[in-house]
């Protein structure tokens, strides 16, 4: 059977234009994120299949890529179930791991603790523009820290970052589960129903406010609830202030608490920020981890179209693997979307060190080889970054080749000149 150049469907090689922005991009990430007082820390990318499979990934846990058992634990003659065939799987985002590894260090680590990962993530999703089911997530977390400046430093370090990046006029849009249930109570729903009408609503800025009309009332809500329900998003179109108008609305259904805790962040944030962007509530927000307790957000590109980026806290997921519940709080940078855009763009990684390549006739060699390289080493240790070849057969197609890949210094050696 012949052997298969291309990659894995959803998967894709990366050439070295994109390699040398991907590592530039990573290089600001971590630049500005140390800055902010985050730490680099690193997980396993196999996740124990329980860990994943916990309830608490959304549709994310649809999209497990499983790892079978591995030698006598794996016996497909005696198995009947998955569990029998499976105890692993590839980590599908990076918060899962975190949680678990914050669990088993915790003693060991300061409080509060704010952590930077970057690293693969896999899932077994339906490729399309700046979805793949391998690609990188980038993850700033804190542990231990239950006010609302987490969310605040969150935003702050990642609105710096994208700024840094050359990305401006996006939008930082931001709600509240608590809003989001106060809302649906308030409406008349069961709360047993909530995910249900949270899942419509998410789907807002694909159908439109009539769609979710229609998708509540097919799903068999009554039509007074649904009417309530709609009314709050309607009444909100023209205010300046959305989210003071909205508390006003649900009464004593929203805590005041939760409304003055939310505007802080928004008033914190827009008068701190060095990036050019705009802080948005938008109580159509949903994201869709179940995992979420309070505050959540997403990074809007207007060039993308879609989320580039999101996160919220999650105060109680630390709990479910020690029983007790730790104040946490992330924010993840869509990476893969963010090179996307800036390859589309023509982006150049600025300030590079100078290059130069010397190209080497065929057949130099001994001494008048080491001169040569001897002359590449001095290059080098004063920053320059030098490449020694063979001079090809079709040496201008090379030099072609190599001015592209943005060497600016082009030498030949010949034996005779050497």
């Amino acid at each position: 059977m012949a052997l298969v150049k291309k990659p894995v469907t959803g998967m894709k090689d990366i050439l070295p234009k994109e390699m040398q922005i991907r590592d530039y991009v990573i290089s600001v990430i971590k630049d500005t994120y140390r800055n902010f007082g985050f730490t680099s820390i690193e997980t396993p990318c196999v996740e124990h299949i329980e860990n994943l499979s916990s309830k608490q990934g959304g549709d994310n846990e649809k999209l497990i890529f499983k790892i079978l058992k591995r030698g006598e634990k794996l016996n497909l003659e005696t198995a009947e179930t998955e569990a029998d065939l499976v105890d692993g799987g590839l980590r599908y985002d990076l918060t899962v791991p975190l949680v678990r590894f914050y669990s088993n260090n915790a003693n060991d680590l300061p409080s509060p603790f704010k952590a930077l990962q970057i690293g693969s993530v896999w899932r077994a999703d339906r490729p399309q523009r700046g979805r793949y089911r391998q690609f990188h997530q980038c993850d700033i977390d804190i542990f231990g820290e239950p006010s609302n400046l987490a969310e605040i430093e969150l935003i702050l370090a990642t609105t710096t970052t994208l700024g840094r990046l050359g990305f401006e006029n996006f939008e930082i849009r931001i709600n509240e589960r608590r809003i989001l249930k106060a809302m649906a109570a308030y409406s008349g729903f069961a709360e047993d129903s909530y995910d249900l009408v949270f899942i419509i609503l998410d789907k807002m800025d694909k159908i439109g406010l009539e769609g979710v009309e229609k998708e509540l009332l097919e799903s068999g809500f009554a039509k007074e609830s649904v009417d309530k329900y709609l009314e709050l998003f309607k009444g909100m179109e023209g205010q300046t202030n959305g989210l003071s108008y909205l508390a006003e609305k649900l009464g004593d259904y929203l805590d005041a608490d939760i409304r003055d805790n939310l505007q802080e962040i928004i008033n914190s944030v827009s008068e701190t920020k060095t990036a050019k962007f705009e802080m948005v509530f938008d109580p159509t927000l949903v994201r869709g981890m179940s995992y979420y307790t309070g505050t959540i957000f997403e990074i809007s590109m207007p060039e993308f179209g879609s989320s580039c980026g999101g996160g919220g806290r999650y105060d109680k997921m630390v709990g479910k693997f020690t029983g007790n519940d730790v104040p946490a709080c992330g924010f993840s940078i869509g990476f893969e979307r963010i090179v996307m855009l800036l390859m589309e763009k023509g982006f150049e990684v600025p300030n590079q060190n100078r290059k130069q390549a010397f190209l080497i006739e065929k057949g130099v060699g001994g001494e008048a080889l080491c001169k040569v390289i001897k002359e590449a080493q001095e290059a080098r240790a004063n920053g320059t970054q030098v490449l020694v070849a063979r001079m090809n057969k079709n040496k201008k197609f090379q030099k072609e080749q190599l001015i592209k890949d943005g060497y600016t210094d082009i030498r030949e050696f010949y034996k005779d000149s050497i």
